[in-house]
């Protein structure tokens, strides 16, 4: 159902992308929505991808143990899904949140292995994916350049609340090598442009977020788990936002 979903909305986003190009010459004619700006608050359907991974340290007992040799994190492509709601606060600045920002995304930890357990189905490079439905709060700061002709540019930073629906920090299931905590916070900041065309404006984004949070729920006994410490979410995803 996921892989579904994801091939629906990357199709969406695929053809949301078009329109820009289809669409320049109504950007360079006469000035669209001139009142845009000028409504108290703004509503927005938000679709992306993104590219995320983990960023980690490894635990002491990495160094006194000879099972594993080495760790990666490894990238992974994910799809992001939000509404947005953008507040004016004056000629430049807005104030902003998503009530509604889910992300899939799948990271994975790839193990070079001294000793691997065929027959558990390990090898010298077993690779250990984490999957993740995080629905977030972020809350952001706008600043926008004064309008040309059709388009304005801006950037932003903020803070976000996340909670993971797939983390496996509480399941008591002894397959869960590696278990993650729900809830994160970190910050972000990016930039984008606004494109007004006659009867919309589309958004493109370019956003990076740091998670700030450990989401280890480290485990001692299991050798995929010891050897790492801290773990930290990385993320940097481009989005379209069609008001």
């Amino acid at each position: 159902m996921q892989h579904l979903l994801r091939r629906k909305i990357t199709s969406i986003i695929i053809a949301c992308s078009l329109l820009p190009f289809t669409g320049l010459s109504q950007l360079r004619s006469e000035l669209n929505q001139p009142d845009h700006d000028n409504k108290p608050y703004h509503f927005g359907i938000n679709l992306g991808f993104n590219k995320s991974h983990f960023s980690f340290t490894h635990h002491s007992s990495f160094l006194q143990q000879d099972s594993v040799l080495a760790i990666e994190s490894i990238n992974s492509t994910g799809l992001n899904l939000g509404w947005l709601v953008d507040i004016p606060l004056s000629d430049h600045f807005d104030v902003r949140t998503y009530p509604l920002d889910l992300t899939f995304s799948e990271k994975a930890f790839e193990y070079s292995l001294a000793y691997p357990d065929v027959p558990g189905g390990e090898s010298k490079l077993t690779i250990k994916k984490v999957q993740s439905i995080t629905m977030s709060l972020p809350v952001q700061i706008k600043f926008t350049s004064d309008r040309i002709d059709n388009m304005k540019v801006y950037t932003i930073a903020g803070v976000k609340f996340d909670y993971d629906l797939a983390a496996n920090a509480g399941k008591n299931n002894g397959d869960e090598l590696i278990k993650l905590n729900k809830f994160d916070y970190g910050i972000e900041g990016g930039i984008g442009f606004h494109l007004y065309f006659p009867y919309f404006v589309l958004t493109p984004e370019l956003k990076v977020s740091w998670g700030l949070a450990n989401l280890h729920s480290r485990n001692p006994l299991l050798k995929f788990s010891s050897n790492i410490d801290k773990i930290n979410s990385r993320m940097i995803s481009f989005s379209l936002t069609v008001e």
